[in-house]
Parts: structure tokens; sequence; C-alpha cells
């Protein structure tokens, strides 16, 4: 019996963060090692159905780096990184569109399905305009990344449509330019340009990490409250780099321009998604004004 009851009570406690969110559109952003793992796919796209079912408005942005690396090494197509992103030339950007538009993408919309939530998937690069990405490495020398872009405007329209309908949209990150060259996106940079595109109430970054970390060798040293105005004393300090810096970076970016809040959490803690949103202390890292 007192487990029932302790069941009832986090019911209890969720109930005012599910009637001030219903309604709202939650980006979520998940990709990098938890997509090699399917049983936390499926547990996230679970509780991605669960958000759907009491009435929040969820946008899926993922990535598929794993399976893309896999892809194009069976292809015999060499790749490599260079400031954290994705080299890629004319032959692999063909491979990296199958890959996100037709394996990836489908198989997290038929899980969402059996999860008995309304999902579609939805290609970037329909709906995402692009540039070219530029940029130096530390000696001024200009990088070539190839088809790597950097998303500059979203045509919000199809994605409002499904979710006037009741219905997922799940997101590649891909985008087209003015002269329709495919590009391929970095996931954090997509998920941050429609959550602030359309608004929406929270983007949530699933990451291999508890949040950001005031010291990378201790996981339990999470820093739950982020102020904007904090970040650029963090990344002189060296708290913020790496993998963290796009994340962070899009984060910043998208409560300026109007989202409600960021989240940073684990991907691979059990129902962290539903533990951050719905209960009062969160298990990540949250980013303010």
């Amino acid at each position: 019996m007192q487990t029932t009851i302790e069941k009832a009570s986090v019911l209890i406690e969720a109930l005012p963060y599910i009637q001030s969110f219903r309604g709202e559109a939650v980006v979520v952003k998940f990709g990098g090692s938890v997509m090699v793992d399917d049983k936390a796919v499926k547990a996230i796209l679970k509780d991605i159905a669960f958000m759907e079912c009491i009435g929040l408005h969820p946008i899926v942005v993922h990535g598929g780096g794993k399976a893309i690396t896999s892809h194009l090494k069976d292809k015999g197509i060499s790749t490599g990184f260079r400031q954290g992103l994705r080299v890629t030339d004319d032959r692999a950007i063909l491979e990296v569109e199958h890959v996100l538009n037709h394996k990836v993408n489908p198989t997290l919309v038929e899980t969402l399905k059996a999860a008995g939530c309304k999902a579609r998937g939805m290609h970037g690069d329909d709906i995402i305009e692009a540039v070219l990405k530029t940029g130096e490495d530390a000696e001024g020398n200009t990088i070539d990344w190839g088809h790597v872009g950097h998303a500059v405007g979203v045509d919000k329209e199809p994605i409002l449509a499904f979710l006037s309908s009741n219905i997922v949209p799940v997101i590649t990150p891909l985008g087209r330019g003015s002269d329709l060259t495919l590009y391929n996106i970095n996931a954090d940079e997509a998920a941050t340009i429609i959550a602030k595109t359309i608004k929406a109430r929270k983007l949530v970054f699933l990451s291999d990490v508890p949040g950001l970390l005031k010291d990378e060798s201790d996981r339990n040293d999470v820093i739950s409250t982020l102020k904007t105005e904090d970040v650029e004393k963090l990344i002189e300090r060296g708290v913020i780099s790496g993998g963290m810096l796009p994340k962070i970076s899009g984060a910043v970016d998208a409560v300026r321009a109007g989202v409600g809040k960021t989240h940073i959490i684990d991907a691979g803690l059990p129902h962290s998604l539903l533990l951050e949103l719905f209960t009062e202390k969160g298990v990540g890292t949250e980013i303010i004004l």
C-alpha cells in the first residue's frame, strides 16, 4: 500500500507541471552514443509518447552519428571530424542523407507509433534553410567541411500543422541552400533553430552526461541552474568545453530568442526526460536568462 501511495504522490507532484505545459511545444534533441542502445532509445521515445498523451507537443530532432559512421565504412568512404563536425564530401552527403532520412528516422517513427503515439517523419532538408558553414582552425586556416551547413531559417508551417493534429514530428538534421545544395547540420544546431522559430516552451538536449559538470571527473557535481550571463566566464575557465560548447551555445541562443528554458540531461538515466520536466528538483542542468 505504501508503494501505491508513493506512486500517487509522484503524480500529484507532476500535476502543476502538466497543467502548465499542456498545449506547449517541447523540442527534444537526442543522438550520439545513446542511439546505439536500442533499449535506451525505446525508453526515451516512450517518455515522449507519454508527454504527447498528457497534452504536450513534443518535437523530436535526432542525429545518427554511429549509424552514419558504420554505413560510410561499409561503403568504403573515409570520414573524419574537425572541431567536432563530420567532414562530408560530395559522395558522403548522399549516404548521410540516406541513413538519416531513410533508415534512422523511419525506425524512430515506428517506435513511437508502437508506443501508442501518432508520429511522422520530417526530412530536415524539406524545411531547414542552410548556408555553407565556415570556420578557421587554431592557426587561422580556413576549414573545409564540405557539405556541412549552418542553419539560417525554418519553414515552421509543416511543423505547426503536425502539432495541431497531435502528431509528433521526428526531424532529421539536414538542410538545403538557396541553390538546393544539400547540407549536413549539427543536430544541436538544428534543434535550436527549430525551438527558436516556433517559440517552444522548452528545448531539451539529451546527452551522455548528467548535465553541465563543474568537474568532468565527478558526474555528481552537476550545475543545476546556469544563467546566460555566467556562460562566458565558465568557457574561459574551461568548465564549458568540447561537445558541451554547441549545446550551451544553442541553449543560450534559444532562451535569448524567447524559448522558456533549455535543459541538458542524461539520456542514460531512466525517465530523465520526465524527471526533469515534471519534478521540482529535476535531474540535469537548466539554462535560464
